[in-house]
This record gives C-alpha cells, structure tokens and sequence, in this order.
C-alpha cells in the first residue's frame, strides 16, 4: 500500500498579519497533483489541521474542498487526528458519517486507542489514531493509584492498555514531542512547547509500531529510528524556517517488514520565505532581485551604517510581501549591549560616562579628548546651576 504522511497543515495561518491561505489553497492542489502521480492509496494527517482552534470559515473551507477531492473525487482513504492547535469537539463533528466515504477522524481519547483495518493484498494494516493528550486528560480512564505525572507517562499508559499483535502490520498516528533519549528533534521558533522538557515522550513507548507519523515539529525528519518520523509541514511558517527542505513523505508498505521511506519529492511554493541580507543598494539593485521571485514572503536584514531613508519604503518596491524588516550594523549591536546592561552597573558610570556611550551609539566612535575635557566642563556647569 503507498501511503502519503502529512502533517501540521496549519489551514488559517497567518504570518505577520499575512494570510498564508492562498498559499495552502496552492500546496493542496499540488499535493493532490502527487497523490494522483504517485497512486497513494491512503492518507495520513498528523494533527494540527487548523491553526486555531476556532478556524475562520475560509479555512473550512479549504480544508473541506481538499478532503472532498481526496475521499469522493480520488477514492482515497485519509485518517486523520487533532493536534494541539485544533478544537477536539469541532474537529470530531461528523466523524461517523465521513467514515463510511473513507475519511476517519479521531480528535478526543475516549479511554480507547482508536483503530481502522485496511486491506491489501498483503493482507491486513492497522492504523492506530491517538490525538494530542495531556496527562490530566486521560486520568480519568485510569486506576487512580497509576502514576501519570508526564506526557511520556500518558502515551504510554495508553499504548500498554491496547493488545498491539506485532505480526500484522501497524501504523500509528501522534501528535506529541517526541524525543530520542537525550535527542530532540531540531525546532523551530513555529513550535511552542512547555518548559522544562515536561512535555517530551521518548520514541521507545511506540516500539510495537512499525511505523509511527509524528505530527507537531515542523521540519521533516527521523526521530530514533527511521520508521518513526515528523512528516514537518508544507510550507515554511515563520523566518526560522527558512533552511528547513519541506517534502513529502511517502511509504511504500507491502509485507511485515518491507516498508520503503521517500522523502524526495519537493513541491515549489508560490511564495517562498527568504531572508535577505546587506546593504540596501545591493538588496535593492536590479542584479539582485531580478533571479529571485520577488513575491516571496521577506525578512529583510540592511547593514548600512548610516541611516536609511524610508527602509521599508524602498524594499517593499521592489519587494512587495516583504514582513519584516531588520537593520543590523555596529550601532544596533551596541544598542542590544546596552539594553542588556545591569541597571547597577548604570547607576555607577557617571554622566560624561553614559554621554559617551550615547555619542559612540550615534557615530560609531568615542569622544575624543578635548571632547571629553567639553562634555566634563558642560556637566561641572550644570550641576553649579543646580545648586
């Protein structure tokens, strides 16, 4: 069975104040185009559907048209779960009369791992669907002298109620952190996570699983094993994102223990998201932003010394979905020296001290010495005056 795992498809994103809907609308065509190329048969969606829990009425609808296509127009079977970004009880709506066309949705624990049987002609797969959980969700299907302190403790009590038999083939869907050991996958900024590594569930506790499609990290990758993976989303979502290579990821899973992972299809976006860096003449020449798209979304970085007039003014023209914009020179790295400085160490330079930080701030160079003898005279004045 060829098996096409996505994840944390965001529907409703918006990037300062920018809607990626056009965007997403765009990627889902296209992955409908590779579903048709590839023949996949089945369709995993790891959670994180909607970016909100409450998603505007545009985003149903963009999510409705694409499962539309995938279940009624290309006979395609998609399970799908809730992440922590999606309202459990809207996701769940209708979940019994979507199943009978093939789309099976499981957005709220009950006190049983949810289970669907496919067949092929390798015989039968299971496709285990366990949505996001928090420990304090899942207590009440539990003894109450049953230690569930943590996330990891959660799954796995889970997955130890269930009876897995490890001879048939098994797939599980979840939507967690889920770190090797001492490995965490690499992260960006888009993903929010609890402090203090409270919220990680080691990859181990999915053992029995043959394979297991990982939603929540954003960048596509192993964890532990190579059968245990973040499909990553399909479009970069913030500046941190940016050297992240998004793919699809494909299985191709005939008997017990021949299961064939392709992570080299790309899709091209309609907008990339770049940064860009340098003095704005060159940011801004011909030569420059004639090989690149210039519709792509923007974090522009200018390292001119001197002051830029109408900064964004000028990118934006040549740049129009530019985002953000960032000015990064010796000034700016003097200025973050002295927003973290220690109040206390303030209060003991004096003021011909702190004028000369701000002098060297504004010019890049200290006063000099007969600047110095001025700057200690002016203050000697006005303190005179003050008394």
């Amino acid at each position: 069975m060829k098996i096409l795992h996505l994840a944390d498809l965001h529907i409703g994103k918006i990037v300062q104040e920018q809607s990626l809907l056009e965007d997403q609308i765009y990627m889902l065509e296209q992955i409908v185009k590779k579903i048709e190329e590839e023949k996949i048969e089945l369709v995993l969606i790891s959670g994180d559907i909607y970016d909100r829990s409450v998603p505007p009425a545009d985003s149903v609808i963009v999510l409705n048209n694409f499962l539309k296509v995938l279940v009624k127009d290309l006979k395609v079977k998609v399970c799908m779960i809730a992440g922590n970004h999606d309202s459990k009880e809207r996701l769940n709506f209708g979940k019994e009369i979507f199943a009978d066309d093939g789309l099976h949705i499981c957005a709220i624990y009950d006190g049983k791992l949810e289970k669907k049987e496919f067949e092929d002609e390798y015989g039968k797969l299971n496709i285990y669907m366990l949505p996001y959980i928090k420990p304090v969700e899942i207590k009440q299907y539990f003894d109450e002298d049953e230690k569930i302190a943590s996330y990891h403790d959660a799954v796995k009590k889970v997955l130890e109620k269930e009876n897995i038999n490890k001879d048939e083939r098994n797939i599980i869907l979840s939507h967690q952190f889920v770190t090797a050991g001492n490995v965490e996958p690499e992260r960006s900024e888009s993903e929010t996570l609890i402090l203090g590594g409270t919220e990680n569930v080691d990859v181990s506790v999915y053992d029995q699983f043959d394979y297991v499609a990982l939603g929540h990290i954003h960048g596509p990758q192993r964890i532990g094993r190579d059968t245990a993976r973040y499909s990553g989303t399909m479009l970069k979502y913030s500046f941190s994102e940016v050297n992240q290579n998004k793919c699809l990821t494909i299985l191709d899973f005939k008997e017990k223990g021949n299961l064939k992972i392709d992570t080299s299809i790309t899709i091209k976006p309609l907008r990339d998201m770049r940064v860009i860096k340098g003095p704005i003449e060159e940011l801004t020449s011909e030569d420059v932003y004639s090989k690149t798209n210039r519709e792509d979304y923007i974090r522009a970085i200018i390292t001119n010394e001197e002051q830029v007039y109408d900064a964004i003014g000028q990118i934006k023209k040549i740049y129009p979905n530019t985002l953000r914009l960032d000015i990064k020179n010796s000034k700016s790295e003097i200025q973050q020296t002295l927003q973290i400085s220690d109040l206390d160490d303030i209060k003991k330079k004096d003021e011909v001290e702190l004028f000369n930080e701000f002098y060297q701030y504004q010019n890049n160079q200290e006063l000099n010495e007969s600047q110095l003898d001025i700057m200690k005279q002016v203050v000697k004045e006005v303190k005179k005056e003050e008394h």
